[in-house]
């Protein structure tokens, strides 16, 4: 019987997208598990354009800060991908994702948007960007535009934000194994340790 692992992630975060890279498909090769994916969103009072990095982290070097970026996810096997300088807001690309939830495109639709960010530097607020990614992910474009500012999918957006802070989550990526969380992209060893002492099976 496979047990459930509840992931929290959102596609602006560089280190949500390493875990997402390797250690979560690993977890889900060598455990009984079955991915419950929550989108979180990483700053939620990002305004719609993004916001400069530099005002996020004032008085810093922005090739610096990618670049221990890029150091961080090469002890992951994670490589291939610029940081942008930029902070964008992700809140119409989730509410696509809560509709590829309902049309079982789920998964397309996150590794398209993953991709789409980190390896080819696109856009998500952009909308002829996130037409392309629903059509890579199976889902007509049109139909993906609306639901990126339909208020029902946006509202969902927020009542899992605010459920995730509810059960303890204020970081991403967090990763919940039954009751035991691990918040941050730890090392495989870790999550392996914690699914382990929650019971999980492996394969």
């Amino acid at each position: 019987m496979s047990s459930v692992l509840r992931l929290y992630t959102d596609f602006v975060c560089p280190f949500c997208f390493i875990a997402e890279q390797s250690t979560v498909p690993r977890l889900l090769a060598d455990f009984e598990l079955t991915l419950d994916w929550r989108g979180f969103e990483l700053h939620p009072g990002t305004p719609r354009g993004g916001l400069p990095l530099e005002q996020l982290f004032p008085g810093r070097s922005l090739p610096q800060l990618h670049a221990g970026t890029k150091r961080f996810a090469a002890r992951f096997g994670v490589t291939d991908f610029e940081p942008p300088d930029r902070l964008q807001n992700s809140r119409r690309a989730l509410a696509i994702a809560e509709l590829a939830r309902d049309l079982d495109r789920l998964e397309p639709f996150r590794q398209a948007a993953l991709n789409a960010h980190w390896r080819r530097g696109r856009d998500l607020e952009d909308d002829a960007t996130l037409a392309a990614i629903a059509a890579e992910a199976g889902l007509e474009p049109p139909r993906a535009l609306q639901a990126a500012d339909d208020p029902a999918l946006l509202a969902r957006v927020d009542a899992r934000q605010a459920d995730a802070r509810a059960h303890g989550v204020t970081g991403i990526p967090t990763f919940v194994f039954g009751r035991t969380l691990v918040v941050g992209c730890q090392p495989y060893e870790v999550l392996a340790d914690a699914a382990a002492r929650a019971g999980v099976s492996r394969r």
